[in-house]
């Protein structure tokens, strides 16, 4: 069964939903029967490269949705507070914004070269915890070689346009879907999830999902009853 999700590493709550979602999958009995692939989301396409100092997030924060620095600052804190309770560590004094299209285009080639959720979780926790410059060529091979992407080929990649496209028809699908905000799960193909649900709501959808991909329940098999099959009939 297919998982889709819609993500960008600059999102806190698609970092927390990723927990979740994996803590869902410990529980579910089919997960070595999933197929997931992360799907590219830009939060903010236009934003300018990684700064070297981009100065305190609460500022970056308050300013966005024009909003004091204590309300700005008790949005980190819940956000914060939520990521802990799923064992991450975020660090809002070090993080740095950024353009993410050259992130979500080698986690294209990660998905080709099969390590594409290592790569994810390695984006995610660099930039949450470590303060990454997610636009930052060097800075983005460096990870990318850490989980064995050969960097040759990933520096050819961040070097030409190599995966924009998929970049582009991931954000396309996404707004087909009427997806405007992250994450946001599409299980089998049939049913969305918005947000970093509970893990017992993930859970529930899996099931329900799961359930559906046969399209009848049988209560008698043929060994109940006299059939014909093979082109013929036993008369």
């Amino acid at each position: 069964m297919r998982v889709d999700i819609w993500s960008d590493v600059v999102c806190p709550w698609c970092y927390i939903g990723k927990r979740r979602f994996e803590a869902a999958l410990t529980r579910f009995p089919h997960a070595d029967q999933l197929e997931v692939t992360w799907r590219s989301f830009e939060l903010d396409p236009h934003a300018p490269p990684s700064p070297e100092h981009s100065g305190p997030y609460v500022d970056h924060l308050a300013r966005k949705y024009g909003i004091s620095s204590d309300k700005a600052q008790a949005m980190i804190d819940r956000v914060t507070s939520a990521a802990a309770e799923e064992g991450l560590n975020f660090r809002f004094d070090i993080a740095r914004r950024g353009n993410t299209f050259d992130a979500h285009r080698l986690l294209h080639l990660g998905l080709e070269r099969g390590v594409q959720n290592q790569l994810k979780e390695r984006l995610d926790h660099g930039t949450f915890t470590e303060g990454l410059p997610v636009s930052d060529h060097q800075a983005l091979t460096d990870v990318a070689v850490d989980i064995g992407l050969d960097e040759v080929e990933v520096k050819e990649v961040l070097a030409t346009d190599a995966y924009a496209d998929a970049v582009r028809a991931d954000e396309a699908q996404a707004r087909a879907y009427g997806i405007s905000a992250v994450p946001f799960f599409v299980i089998g193909g049939k049913y969305g999830m918005a947000g970093a649900q509970p893990v017992e709501t993930m859970l529930e959808v899996l099931e329900r999902a799961w359930s559906e991909l046969s399209p009848i329940t049988v209560i008698a098999d043929r060994a109940d009853s006299d059939v014909c099959e093979d082109g013929s009939c036993a008369v």
